[in-house]
C-alpha cells in the first residue's frame, strides 16, 4: 500500500476509539437542534424519516470517511493528498482535505459561542436563577446575557482553552482519556434527566409526540430537513471522522464502527427528546418553539417545577459536556495538520490553533452585541451578521459540499482493490450497497439538500 507512513498516535482499543468517535458526533446537533427541529417538522413522522436517513445513508457515508482517514493515516489534508497520489487521481480532489480542516476550524469558532452560553446558563441554574421565570422574563434574561461582549468573550475563551488543554495532550493522554470520562458521564446525566421527565413531566405525551407518527403533517420540506439534520448530527463532511480514523488500526471493522457511531449518536438524540419534551408538555409549552427551546423555553419550565433547580443544572451540564466532546473532535483536525508541519510540537500547535479559533470566534461573540447589525457581505446582498454568515457557510455550504465530494471520491476514484482490502471481512452485499450509496444515492441526496439550503428551488421555478 503506497500510502503515507502511519502516524505515531493510535487508539489503545476499539472501545476507546468508538467512545471518542461517538463523543465527536454527539453534540449540540443532538441536544439543541434535534428536539426543536423534530418539534417544528412533525414529531413522530419526522423522527422515522430521520432514522431512515441516518442508517440508510449515514452509515455508508461515514464508513467512507473512516476508510479515507485510515487509508491515509495523517491529517485530512495529507491523508487526501496521499490518496490522490496513490490513486493517480486529479489534484482537484485535494480540496477535500482542505475543506476538512476549514469546516471544523470555522465551525468551532462559532460553536464555542453557544457552548459559552451553556457555561453561562449552567452558572445561572446553579444559583436558582430560573426561579419564577415566565416567557417574557426568560427571553429578556437571555438577551441581556448574550449582549455582554466582554463576559461572553471570556466564557468563549474558557471553553476554547479547555478544548486546547485536552487536544494538546494527544490522542491517548488527551482525547481518549477525556472521552472515557465525559461520555459515560454524559449518558448517565441524560438518563437521569429522562427519569426526571418520567416522574415530573408528561412522559406519555412526549412518547406519543416522538413515536406516534402523523404522516399527514409531513411536507417535502420535512424530508429535506430530516436529511440535513441526519448529516449535521453525524458530523458528515466536517473532517472529524477522517482525522479520528487516521489513528485507527486495520483490524477495526469500518462498517461496524460506522454503525456503532450512528447508533450512539441517534440514541443520544432520542434520549434528548425524552429528556426535554416531557418537561415541555407538562409545562404547557410549545414543542415547536424553535432555536429558543433550550435557552428560553426550558428555563421557564425548570424555574416552575419541583426539582427544577437541580435538574436545570444537570441539563446544562449535559449540554456543556456534549459541546465539549464535539469541540475536541473539531480542534483535532487543525492541530493534526499543524503538528505535521512542526513535528513534536503538539502543545504549541494546539495553543496556536486554539488562539486562532478564539480570535475568529470573537466576530460571532460580538454578533449578539455591538456587531449585531454588521453584515460583512451585505454589499452583495447577503444580509447576515458575522455569526449567521459563519454558520450558514459551514452548515449550508462547506459541510454538505465536502460530504458530496467525499462520497464521489470514495465511490468513483478509489480502486476496487482498495475497497476490497478495507471491507475484506464484510459480505459482498455490503460492499455493493456501500458503492451504490457513495456513487449514486448520497450524491443525489446531497445535491437536493444543497439546492434547498441555498434557496435554489425558487430560482429553478423561475427559470423553468
Amino acid at each position: 500500500m503506497a500510502i503515507a507512513e502511519k502516524t505515531s498516535n493510535a487508539w489503545s482499543s476499539r472501545p476507546a476509539f468508538l467512545m471518542a468517535a461517538v463523543g465527536g458526533a454527539v453534540g449540540l446537533g443532538n441536544l439543541w437542534r434535534f428536539p426543536y427541529i423534530a418539534g417544528e417538522y412533525g414529531g413522530g413522522g419526522f423522527v422515522i424519516i430521520y432514522l431512515a436517513f441516518v442508517f440508510f445513508l449515514g452509515v455508508p457515508l461515514m464508513a467512507g470517511e473512516l476508510l479515507l482517514g485510515r487509508r491515509g493515516h495523517r491529517s485530512p489534508v495529507n491523508s487526501i493528498a496521499a490518496l490522490v497520489r496513490d490513486e493517480n487521481a486529479k489534484p482537484f480532489w485535494r480540496i477535500i482535505g482542505w475543506i476538512s480542516i476549514l469546516v471544523p476550524f470555522v465551525g468551532l469558532s462559532y460553536y464555542a459561542v453557544v457552548a459559552a452560553w451553556a457555561i453561562d446558563y449552567l452558572m445561572l441554574a446553579g444559583v436558582d436563577g430560573f426561579n419564577g421565570f415566565d416567557g417574557a422574563s426568560s427571553g429578556n434574561t437571555f438577551n441581556l446575557h448574550i449582549d455582554r461582549p466582554v463576559y461572553q468573550a471570556s466564557l468563549h475563551a474558557l471553553f476554547v482553552a479547555l478544548t486546547v488543554w485536552v487536544v494538546a495532550n494527544g490522542v491517548n493522554k488527551g482525547i481518549e482519556r477525556a472521552s472515557k470520562i465525559l461520555m459515560p458521564t454524559l449518558f448517565a446525566v441524560i438518563i437521569a434527566l429522562v427519569i426526571y421527565g418520567m416522574v415530573a413531566g408528561d412522559f406519555a405525551a412526549a412518547a406519543k409526540f416522538l413515536f406516534n407518527p402523523d404522516f399527514g403533517s409531513l411536507t417535502g420540506e420535512s424530508f429535506l430537513v430530516a436529511l440535513g439534520q441526519a448529516l449535521f448530527s453525524l458530523g458528515i463532511g466536517v473532517g472529524l471522522m477522517i482525522t479520528y480514523s487516521a489513528y485507527m488500526p486495520r483490524d477495526y471493522s469500518l462498517r461496524a464502527s460506522a454503525t456503532v457511531v450512528c447508533i450512539g449518536d441517534t440514541f443520544a438524540a432520542l434520549l434528548a427528546g425524552f429528556a426535554i419534551f416531557p418537561i415541555v408538555f407538562a409545562s404547557g409549552l410549545d414543542p415547536a418553539e424553535g432555536p429558543g427551546l433550550i435557552f428560553v423555553t426550558l428555563p421557564v419550565a425548570f424555574g416552575n417545577m419541583t426539582g427544577g433547580h437541580l435538574f436545570g443544572t444537570l441539563f446544562f451540564v449535559l449540554l456543556l459536556f456534549a459541546a465539549f466532546t464535539s469541540a475536541i473532535g473539531m480542534l483535532e483536525p487543525v492541530v493534526a495538520w499543524l503538528e505535521e508541519r512542526k513535528p513534536g510540537r503538539r502543545k504549541e500547535m494546539a495553543m496556536l490553533g486554539g488562539l486562532a479559533v478564539w480570535v475568529l470566534g470573537l466576530g460571532s461573540v460580538f454578533s449578539f452585541s455591538f456587531m449585531g447589525d454588521w453584515q460583512p457581505l451585505g454589499f452583495i446582498g447577503i444580509e447576515k451578521n458575522f455569526f449567521g454568515l459563519a454558520d450558514f457557510t459551514v452548515a449550508n455550504v462547506l459541510a454538505p459540499v465536502n460530504a458530496f465530494l467525499i462520497a464521489l471520491f470514495a465511490g468513483w476514484v478509489l480502486r476496487k482493490k482498495v475497497v476490497d482490502e478495507e471491507f475484506s471481512s464484510d459480505p459482498a452485499a455490503w460492499k455493493a450497497y456501500w458503492q451504490l450509496t457513495n456513487r449514486y444515492l448520497a450524491p443525489a441526496a446531497l445535491i437536493i439538500v444543497l439546492i434547498d439550503l441555498l434557496g435554489g428551488w425558487e430560482y429553478l421555478r423561475q427559470a423553468f
